[in-house]
C-alpha cells in the first residue's frame, strides 16, 4: 500500500468525490475509467487527453503499467510516471482498475465485497473512499505524542 502522505489520500478522496458527483464513467475508457478518474486528478488532464496519450501504445491500464517504461517518450508513460512521482505504484494502480487489492477488499464488508464489480461506478467510489480510509488509519498509527508529565502546578491544583 502507498506510504499514505496525505497527497495520496487527498487524491484518492478527490477522485471518489468527483465519481459520486456523477463525473462521466465509462470502464472502457482510458481517460474516464478507474485508473483515468485517478489520472485526471493527478495530473489534472481531461479525459480525452488522457486517452489520446493511452492510444498511442496498445492495451488497457494493466498493460500500459505493465509496459510503463519512464524514458520512452511516450505521453501515456509520462501520465503514469505522475501518478507514481505522487506516490501510488504499478501494482496498486492495476489493483485500482479491477478492485482487487487484497487490503482494501479486506476492509469492506462482506456482503458488499462479495457483489462488486469493477466497472460500477458505486463500487469504485467504495473502493477508493475504503483505500483512503486505511491510508489515513495508517498515518495516524505511526504519529507518536510525546508522554507528558504532570507539572508542579498541575499536581497543586488538582489537591
Amino acid at each position: 500500500m502507498a506510504h499514505a502522505p496525505f497527497h495520496i489520500i487527498q487524491a484518492l478522496r478527490e477522485t471518489a468525490q468527483r465519481l459520486a458527483a456523477q463525473a462521466p464513467y465509462q470502464w472502457g475508457h482510458m481517460g474516464s475509467c478507474n485508473c483515468g478518474h485517478l489520472a485526471q486528478t493527478v495530473t489534472k488532464l481531461t479525459k480525452g487527453e488522457i486517452h489520446a496519450r493511452a492510444m498511442q501504445r496498445y492495451g488497457d491500464w494493466e498493460r500500459q503499467l505493465q509496459d510503463y517504461c519512464p524514458t520512452s517518450g511516450l505521453p501515456i508513460d509520462a501520465t503514469i510516471d505522475e501518478m507514481l512521482t505522487l506516490g501510488f505504484t504499478r501494482s496498486e494502480l492495476a489493483h485500482l482498475e479491477r478492485l482487487s487489492a487484497p487490503a482494501v477488499l479486506a476492509a469492506i464488508p462482506f456482503e458488499r465485497r462479495n457483489s462488486m464489480r469493477h466497472n460500477q461506478r458505486d463500487d469504485v467510489v467504495l473502493y477508493l473512499r475504503t483505500w483512503a480510509a486505511l491510508l489515513e488509519h495508517k498515518v495516524l498509527a505511526e504519529i507518536q505524542l510525546p508522554t507528558l508529565l504532570p507539572t508542579e502546578a498541575a499536581t497543586t491544583s488538582a489537591v
